[in-house]
């Protein structure tokens, strides 16, 4: 990566091309493509992403403006308005939805021994699920309400460097507990939701995979005390308790025992009730852990605020999930060049140096850090010395 490249192509370096080849080729993304590959259309859109643009028009002049600086970007063919525009709408998103999940196993692996505050050598998930508000009027697809379009981001974050691990696309409309069925469940990690996701028939379903679940319970609840373990109040936790459901159906749907913990939040002066089915852990270390779950709204406040998922290039709903995907890679993307970089910006700061200095050319270490290369020697610098023989 010397000087000489811009960051921008640095950047791309990142990108296993052999496994976006192979995600592209499944679905046939290049079929029938003259000058403007799928590569192409991934590189347009990153570049909105990263730099922040509002539209497909805004994306396409600045490019243009570029123009002999892109093919040292990566771009092979010509960009304008309309085969971008039509890039999106026609090419399938899945393409991109699945190289989305090839980052994210890399960087899995790059943060798998990160600690997220509690000493647990178990995986660790929080899920949830954002609105994303649409126009009806442009987007009939995706009706929501009367007069209301939106679709719903499911997303389930690894919280050893909050990354999302899964994330599906579904209509507004759908519940959140639905995503329970399809999500395929890990043995032994603990999956950390809201009251949303209470649903006895389905819980228990993770129960025999078997997996850990954290969740709130509901005032209503009915149920019977069999044990009570002893507490130490001053920690804020009220009662420890292993339970049985009372209720005909509920006990029909979760036959087992369940631990029922209850906990006075002092800073908020909430009082919340947990249930799981993780009986080996201190009652104080779930409470904990249920804070955890915050995680995953932060990551959604994130997005929304510093990635283009709030205003959309295309009105079909392949270029809506399209734009979403890509805007996943460009956030996983990042977060494994803060890993492989050693870097100790935060997401935030490396995405806002990256928004106005991808087409300088400079080592892209150089431009995430404060250090003045000036001071220091560039081992693979190939100018020789005066007197090197």
């Amino acid at each position: 990566m010397h000087e000489g490249r811009i960051i921008f192509s640095q950047l791309m370096d990142f990108i296993p091309k052999y496994e976006f080849d192979k995600c592209v080729k499944r679905y046939q993304g290049n079929r029938r493509v003259r000058n403007f590959s799928c590569y192409d259309q991934f590189l347009s859109m990153a570049f909105a992403q990263l730099s922040y643009r509002e539209s497909l028009r805004d994306t396409v002049t600045c490019l243009n403006s570029l123009r002999k600086k892109l093919y040292h970007a990566g771009f092979r063919g010509k960009i304008s308005r309309s085969t971008l525009a039509d890039a999106n709408e026609r090419r399938s998103c899945k393409s991109y939805r699945d190289f989305a999940q090839s980052l994210i196993r890399i960087a899995r692996r790059l943060y798998a021994n990160d600690d997220f505050g509690l000493e647990l050598e178990q995986t660790v998930y929080a899920l949830d699920a954002t609105v994303i508000d649409l126009c009806l009027s442009l987007f009939p697809w995706a009706k929501f309400r009367k007069t209301k379009a939106g679709i719903k981001l499911h997303t389930l974050l690894d919280l050893r460097g909050n990354l999302p691990t899964s994330v599906f696309i579904t209509p507004a409309a759908v519940h959140d507990v639905n995503i329970l069925d399809i999500l395929s469940m890990e043995p032994a990690a603990i999956y950390i939701m809201d009251r949303g996701y209470l649903d006895f028939a389905r819980l228990f379903k993770i129960n025999k995979v078997p997996a850990y679940f954290i969740t709130r319970a509901k005032s209503n609840m009915d149920y019977r005390r069999l044990y009570s373990h002893p507490i130490d109040k001053s920690t804020g936790l009220r009662s420890d308790q292993t339970i049985k459901l009372n209720g005909y159906n509920s006990r029909r749907d979760y036959p087992d025992e369940l631990r029922r913990i209850h906990y006075f939040d002092q800073k908020t002066r909430n009082r919340l009730v947990f249930l799981t089915n993780k009986f080996d852990l201190p009652a104080l270390t779930i409470a904990l852990l249920y804070q955890q779950r915050w995680q995953v709204e932060l990551f959604f406040k994130w997005i929304k605020q510093h990635l283009r998922i709030k205003s959309f290039f295309g009105t079909t709903e392949n270029a809506v999930k399209t734009q979403i995907w890509i805007a996943v890679s460009v956030y996983v993307l990042v977060a494994i060049i803060k890993k492989q970089l050693k870097l100790e910006k935060s997401l935030y700061e490396i995405l806002q140096i990256l928004s106005v200095t991808l087409f300088v050319q400079v080592p892209i270490y150089q431009a995430l850090t404060d250090l003045d290369f000036k001071d220091l020697d560039d081992p693979n610098c190939k100018q020789l010395d005066l007197f090197d023989f």
